[in-house]
């Protein structure tokens, strides 16, 4: 072979102190919830049923078998909840296709836990507890802010999300020099919040946005106010979000329909149907406890203790050095 063909990058992205960072990280957040014994659990990568969420890609495997890749391990750590576990969390690896930039990475490492006694917005508040704790002093004088998703979309776009058009959306969004092609609702929301909101937040603040549109609940329960809204939350560290979080649906007949609306979604936009995971119905059927859950990026949050802007400086090797 000849040694000047087909050169790869084959370096890791990270430094040794960047990977010395990562591995106290992991120490301090096993460190963290073995003080509020909370267990650690390991769940399968692979699974028969996939993501239904449309915004959300499942990588597959190709055997005759076909399995995919968890882009999250809520499924089984629900299925864990069912049997009477109580408070857990798992650290591991997931997979996304499709998400690749200064923040993504397709294979991430994530963490999730869940909570039998604590509301939502009380688990936003330990999710920046925890943040703090794993900071080792660099966040302790950044303060909290919470605000709702509506109070977000008032201050840094002048509308409110719950009663304004898609014209008005576009509108907002091409004043602001944002240019895209047809977008629905719920499309525009996404980007003025990712275009508009989220670079407007603070520097040095951990802000919680809770309260979100029904619509946009995925597994969330949605409380019955006037209008109603989804008891879901994220908190972002600066403008980078950081972890995303919910009080639990527990109908099983709400979370079967949910997932048939977003199968008939992606079958509308000729996209890949993937199995749903009926065990999770079933598990939500027996009986599954009221609680609270949220995943938090860890690769985000080590590239904030840092000070890197790009996840390729946190990991060993991204999906371009492999």
């Amino acid at each position: 072979m000849n040694a000047g063909a087909g050169r790869v990058a084959w370096r890791p992205g990270a430094s040794r102190f960047a990977m010395e960072a990562r591995a106290n990280l992991l120490s301090a957040i096993r460190a963290w919830f073995s003080e509020r014994g909370v267990i650690e659990v390991e769940t399968p990568l692979l699974s028969r049923s996939g993501n239904s969420d449309p915004n959300i890609r499942s990588i597959s495997t190709e055997s005759r078998s076909k399995r995919y890749l968890r882009t999250s391990p809520e499924y089984a750590m629900k299925k864990l909840l069912a049997t009477g576990f109580g408070d857990l969390y798992e650290l591991g690896r997931v997979f996304r296709a499709g998400e690749k930039g200064r923040l993504h990475n397709p294979e991430f490492t994530l963490l999730e836990w869940y909570r039998c006694e604590l509301t939502y917005l009380e688990l936003a508040d330990e999710a920046a507890d925890l943040i703090r704790y794993c900071g080792q002093g660099q966040f302790d004088d950044w303060p909290v802010q919470q605000l709702t998703y509506r109070e977000a979309f008032v201050e840094h776009t002048g509308l409110d999300p719950f009663h304004c058009t898609e014209t008005e959306l576009s509108y907002a969004a091409s004043e602001r020099g944002i240019r895209a092609t047809a977008l629905g609702q719920q499309e525009w929301l996404d980007l003025l919040l990712s275009q508009v909101i989220e670079p407007g937040l603070p520097g040095e603040t951990i802000t919680i946005i809770h309260d979100f549109l029904p619509e946009q609940a995925a597994l969330a329960r949605i409380r019955t106010d006037n209008p109603p809204v989804a008891e879901r939350f994220e908190v972002y560290l600066g403008q980078m979000e950081l972890a995303n979080g919910y009080q639990e649906l527990t109908d099983s007949q709400e979370q079967l329909e949910r997932f048939e609306r977003e199968q008939n979604l992606a079958r509308a936009r000729g996209e890949e149907v993937t199995p749903l995971d009926q065990g999770l119905i079933e598990a939500l059927h027996h009986g599954l406890p009221e609680c609270s859950g949220v995943a938090l990026g860890v690769d985000r949050l080590l590239m904030s203790m840092l000070k890197l802007d790009h996840i390729d400086a946190v990991l060993a090797f991204s999906t371009d050095r492999i």
